[in-house]
């Protein structure tokens, strides 16, 4: 039987798979029957007085003021479909479509950690090695607090290293942008704080970006290769993730395919989109149908089908849970037994992704979006996918709202201080609750419990911290595997 690859043009910016010559009329309707229900098919994730809404991907769009959006759907092992909605820029036409680049965020770290993998598996690098020991252009500090402390790969990679800072906001376009080793010690024009060990290493999971920049500079120390460069030869070029670089600031090229990130107000981000140094942690550019490849490889490689990268084995590694959360190095696991799955979360300065894929069953998905206020619309549209394809094991229900008291909110309003100019806000109006953060504009909470509440975005979840005597004494931000703490400020 004769295969071709047949490119059905449906909409913007979509394309089909691979179908033989005998199945390729009904296989392209079946798929385009699939598309459909996706995008009519969004169920909000905050349940509405009990009824089974189902809204279509423009309406959810307009609903959350997200210009633009992509997704690519992997089934049967392979990206079934990829198609792009709205436009790069709000205010301009230019249409999303498959090769339009968003900022990954942190989905760069679980690449990374592939990548890295990659020199362990060589010989290169150790697992369980002082980082200290390969390190050559600069050194984890020593802590007075945490004496004789250990930072391995393995803890970089599963966020076990009890390192800060969480994570990275960039630098605007055109401004002068810091040297690795000036993020690292926290020295000007560096907008975070000196890296720094905060707790016991292995002791539990504490998200840390500035892990993953250590390990960039591991990289760096050991290949004594541009960080891009390696991160093209061994991980994008072998996935054919052909529109995808770690090149910060973009290349004049790659601009004219990048979409801008927006805040929550809907406005475009001055310059476009920020800069991201800490390129290992945040600095992918890539589109859905690339990161659908990432994610394949990874499907193969542990079913033993590929090893482009690494080998069955290594892929094992990256799959096993660490010690202290559902981790794995690089991959957030959720799931068990034949339904387990893999994925990240990432959250830039306006722009918002997600990607999941199941280890066993070949089926996944992958969306991007531009805005600050693209996360519950990831949630949604993967809702969607999962719903139509059958996702085994995967809740996709509502969160239903939990019933109080409106001024019992009180509790919860001020400022919480993450640290030094870092503040959270948490305001009452009328019976809503809202939050604002450095990076993340006036978005409201929505309430699960006396403690626990949840933004927009179904891994984006506030947990108020209680001091016993029915007063708040703090807050936990989660991002996916992201995880801010910040202490409740005395008025």
């Amino acid at each position: 039987m004769k295969v071709f690859v047949r490119m059905q043009w449906l909409g913007v910016g979509m394309f089909l798979g691979v179908v033989s010559t005998s199945a390729a009329q009904s296989s392209v309707v079946d798929i385009a029957e699939r598309i459909s229900a996706v995008e009519s098919g969004l169920t909000p994730i905050i349940e509405v007085a009990g009824r089974g809404l189902r809204m279509t991907l423009p309406e959810r769009m307009a609903y959350y003021g997200v210009p633009g959006v992509s997704i690519a759907v992997i089934n049967d092992g392979k990206i079934e479909w990829a198609k792009g909605y709205g436009v790069l820029e709000v205010d301009r036409r230019t249409p999303v479509d498959t090769s339009t680049l968003f900022q990954a965020a942190s989905v760069s770290k679980p690449v990374t950690a592939l990548a890295t993998l990659a020199l362990i598996q060589r010989g290169e690098l150790d697992l369980d090695r002082d980082v200290n020991d390969v390190l050559t252009s600069w050194k984890v500090p020593k802590s007075d607090s945490v004496p004789n402390f250990l930072v391995t790969v393995r803890g970089l990679m599963s966020h076990t290293s009890g390192l800060t800072p969480t994570g990275y906001v960039g630098y605007a376009s055109g401004i002068k942008l810091p040297s690795l080793a000036q993020v690292l010690e926290g020295a000007k024009p560096a907008n975070t704080p000196a890296i720094s060990v905060d707790e016991l290493h292995g002791q539990g999971f504490h998200y840390s970006g500035g892990g993953y920049t250590i390990l960039q500079q591991v990289i760096a120390d050991v290949t004594h290769q541009r960080f891009p460069e390696f991160m093209k030869k061994t991980v994008l070029t072998p996935l054919q993730m052909t529109h995808s670089t770690y090149e910060q600031p973009l290349s004049k090229k790659a601009r004219k395919f990048a979409a801008s990130g927006h805040r929550s107000s809907g406005r475009a981000i001055p310059g476009h989109w920020n800069v991201y140094p800490e390129l290992a942690a945040a600095g992918l550019w890539a589109t859905p149908s690339d990161l659908a490849r990432f994610a394949i490889e990874i499907q193969q490689a542990a079913a033993g089908r590929s090893s482009k990268v690494v080998s069955q084995g290594t892929i094992t590694e990256m799959l096993t849970p660490q010690r202290g959360g559902p981790v794995g190095l690089g991959l957030f696991l959720r799931g068990s037994g034949s339904s387990i799955r893999f994925g990240h979360s990432g959250a830039n300065e306006g722009f918002r992704v997600e990607f999941i894929a199941f280890v066993h069953h070949g089926q996944g998905a992958v969306v991007m979006t531009n805005s600050d206020t693209g996360g519950g619309l990831l949630s949604e549209i993967i809702n969607a996918v999962a719903a139509v394809y059958l996702w085994p094991d995967y809740s996709a229900d509502p969160k239903p709202l939990a019933q109080m008291d409106p001024r019992v909110y009180d509790r919860y309003v001020g400022e919480y201080e993450v640290g030094p100019n870092q503040v959270f806000t948490v305001t009452r109006d009328g019976d809503r609750l809202f939050i604002e953060t450095p990076d993340h504009d006036r978005a409201p909470v929505f309430l699960e419990s006396q403690t626990d509440f949840f933004l927009t975005m179904a891994s984006e979840r506030i947990g108020f911290l209680m001091d016993g005597e029915g007063g708040v004494s703090g807050l936990v931000l989660r991002r996916g595997g992201e995880e801010t703490r910040a202490v409740k400020q005395k008025s």
